[in-house]
Order: C-alpha cells, then sequence, then structure tokens
C-alpha cells in the first residue's frame, strides 16, 4: 500500500539509476528517457559537472535567508542579464511560483505607476502555467479549476490565433499578455514568430506588458536560449524553471528595468528561491549550455530528429497526423488517444509523456547523443508499424 495521495496516476515502475539519456529500473531494465522529467534535466542524468557542482557546495553552504547577500545567485543573475533581454532576475523555487511571481510583478508595476486598475492578465485558453490557484485560472482550462472556486479573478481568456478576440479582449484594465512561446501540456503548439512580432507590437500600442512563459520552452529546448529570440522580439517580463536546474529546482522572473521599478522591499518573497546550492547548479547548467557550440549542436541533432520524425509520419500518415514542435520540444499529434501508443513506446523501453490533442510528447536531453536519436526513431517506426 502506498500512503501516497493518489492525485498522480503512476505508472507501475520505478527506477533507481540514471545516466545520459537512460534510465533504469529496480527490475535491471534500460530506457531510453525522452521525458526527463518533463524537460527538466536539460543535461540528462547524473552529468558529471552538475554532480562536482552539488558536492563542492554542499560541503560549503546549502542555505541562508534572502535577508543577506548570496554570491552564487549574484553570479547567476548577472550572467542571465547580460546575456538575455533581462535588466533583474528574482528566483524562485520553480515554473509555478515563476509564473505567479510573473503576475505579480506585472500587476506591481502599474500600481507602483498609479494605475491600480490595469491589473487584469490575458492568456490563452488551455494553455497551462502551473498548478497553484491563481496559475490555473490563468490557464483558462475547465479541467484544471475544477473543484477549486471560488474562482480566482483578474484573467481573460482568447482561443490559439484568434487574433480578432484578443485585440477585442484587451481593455483599459489589460496589465498583460502572458503566452507560452511553445505550449507544452497545451499539445505543442508554436507561437509563430509573426505572431510574436504582433503581439509585441499590439502590447506597445495599447500600454500592455508582455510575458512569454519560458518554463518549458526556454533555456536552450529549441536551440536558442529563448525560444521567443528567433522572433527578435522583447518581451517585458519571463518566468522560466525546469531547465536552469538541470534537475535541480530552479525558477526564475527575468525582467527588464521598467518593470522592475515596481518590485521595491516586501514586495515578494521566496524562502528557497535563490539558495546557495541552488544558484552553484544553476550557474553550472548555464556555462555548460553557453559554451561554444552546445546550442549550435541541438539545432543540428533536433533538425535530423524532426525531418526522421516527418519521414515516419509520411510513412504511416493514418497514424500520426503532426509533427508539431522545435528543437527538443517535440509533438507527434496522432489520430487517436495516445495512451497506447505511448505505453507501446514504453514496452520498446523509450519513455514519452502525453499533451493535449493526442500528442505524444517527446523530451530528450539537449545534449543526447544522435545513435540515441536513432534509436528513438526506429523505436518509434516500429510502433507505428504494429500500431
Amino acid at each position: 500500500m502506498s500512503y501516497l495521495t493518489k492525485n498522480y496516476n503512476r505508472k507501475n515502475i520505478a527506477f533507481i539509476k540514471g545516466k545520459g539519456s537512460y534510465l533504469f529500473s529496480n527490475k535491471g531494465k534500460k530506457y531510453l528517457d525522452f521525458v526527463q522529467g518533463i524537460a527538466v534535466n536539460s543535461l540528462g542524468h547524473a552529468h558529471p559537472e552538475l554532480i562536482k557542482a552539488l558536492n563542492k557546495q554542499s560541503k560549503k553552504l546549502w542555505h541562508v535567508s534572502n535577508s543577506f547577500v548570496i554570491p552564487e545567485g549574484e553570479k547567476l543573475a548577472k550572467k542571465i542579464a547580460k546575456n538575455t533581454f533581462a535588466d533583474f532576475v528574482m528566483f524562485q523555487n520553480s515554473g509555478a511560483e515563476a509564473t505567479e511571481a510573473a503576475i505579480k510583478v506585472a500587476k506591481r508595476y502599474f500600481y507602483s505607476i498609479g494605475k491600480p486598475n490595469k491589473n487584469r492578465i490575458l492568456c490563452i485558453k488551455n494553455s497551462f502555467h502551473g498548478r497553484t490557484l491563481a496559475a490555473i485560472y490563468a490557464s483558462g482550462s475547465k479541467k484544471m479549476t475544477e473543484g477549486f472556486g471560488p474562482k480566482v479573478s483578474g484573467f481573460d481568456h482568447f482561443n490559439f490565433g484568434d487574433h480578432r478576440s484578443l485585440k477585442k479582449l484587451i481593455t483599459k484594465n489589460t496589465a498583460a499578455v502572458m503566452v507560452e512561446t511553445i505550449m507544452g501540456e497545451g499539445g505543442i503548439k508554436v507561437v509563430p514568430d509573426w505572431c510574436l512580432k504582433g503581439l509585441r507590437k499590439l502590447c506597445n500600442k495599447k500600454n500592455v506588458l508582455l510575458i512569454l512563459d519560458e518554463v518549458q520552452c526556454g533555456i536552450g529546448r529549441t536551440g536558442d536560449f529563448f525560444a521567443f529570440e528567433k522572433s527578435k522580439v522583447k518581451p517585458d517580463i519571463v518566468p522560466i524553471a525546469k531547465g536552469i536546474g538541470g534537475g535541480f529546482p530552479i525558477g526564475a522572473v527575468l525582467m527588464n528595468k521598467k518593470v522592475a521599478s515596481g518590485m521595491t522591499s516586501g514586495t515578494h518573497g521566496s524562502t528557497f528561491g535563490g539558495n546557495p546550492l541552488a544558484m552553484q547548479i544553476g550557474n553550472t547548467v548555464f556555462d555548460i549550455i553557453f559554451k561554444k557550440g552546445f546550442l549550435n549542436n541541438v539545432k543540428k541533432n533536433s533538425d535530423y530528429f524532426l525531418q526522421e520524425l516527418i519521414k515516419i509520419k509520411d510513412k504511416y500518415p493514418k497514424i500520426i497526423k503532426e509533427v508539431r514542435g522545435r528543437g527538443f520540444l517535440i509533438g507527434l499529434q496522432l489520430y487517436s488517444d495516445q495512451t497506447e501508443f505511448i505505453k507501446k513506446l514504453m514496452d520498446k523501453k523509450l519513455l514519452t509523456i502525453r499533451a493535449a490533442e493526442n500528442v505524444v510528447r517527446i523530451l530528450p536531453p539537449l545534449n543526447v547523443k544522435k545513435f540515441e536519436l536513432t534509436q528513438a526513431i526506429k523505436i518509434i517506426n516500429k510502433v507505428c508499424s504494429i500500431y
């Protein structure tokens, strides 16, 4: 009997060891892990440089209050600011906490300039921004909000791609538009570059902030550090998490100087956010991703993988409806429910995970080897042949 609550529908399998792209079960079986903690283990399992950083820091200092200067956090914030749009960084524990804080930053900015009624956030319906109360209502998902009333107010929603509705819903009370640059849980749907550019222009015109949620699609997953970089757009606020910790819990809110002006002393806090242990890991992950050639290698390998997946789609057009995504944030949209397909992949030792719209979500580590991608292609092709 398990004494854990039943809020997770767990598969009857447990892992005792991980190495790179692979997981090893307690029954001695080896699996190719293309879930990686849902885009969390950006550098795979048990990366030697992360182990070294963790061991070194653990012998010095684990945690101190944010009432004091934390040099490791200052160092990571500087790296992020020097290499991205951001002027300031506010560290958190998780993606949900980061998106919650992003919402607070947007509202607080307008409050600080004497416009407290500009406090509503406009989001895509059935998006995903986390599981806290505000985040589930930001997502506009009936399924996620069921049983968690009363409704958290302050959010408006438009359908993905419905630009007319988006424009109509921006009012004098709108503080920000918050969208995932690539929708993860929602089915691996990419917001096109031209749409991001248009969104930026619209926000400028209407005096509205642009929040791009890159919790899942950021930190090198698309071959650029951020998925929005390809569009040349500069957002006002960006929540991140997952990949920046390489498996260690880290979240953050990145913001420009304008909106950061509202975050004065006492306006937000996070007990564990930015602690020395997390920050040392974050610094190491950041340094690895920004090594010469790393992101170009992500682009090269992911292009190969996507092209091979498209070949499988063309070979089995009655099974795979669409290959979605960018970089190593990939979705195979099936014509039927994906549950059995994912099970058959797992039976052949390839781990994947579901997303909305019958999508099989595929999330290799960023440093995956080409032969491992080829191995996955063979498994997916085999499952299609017997599905």
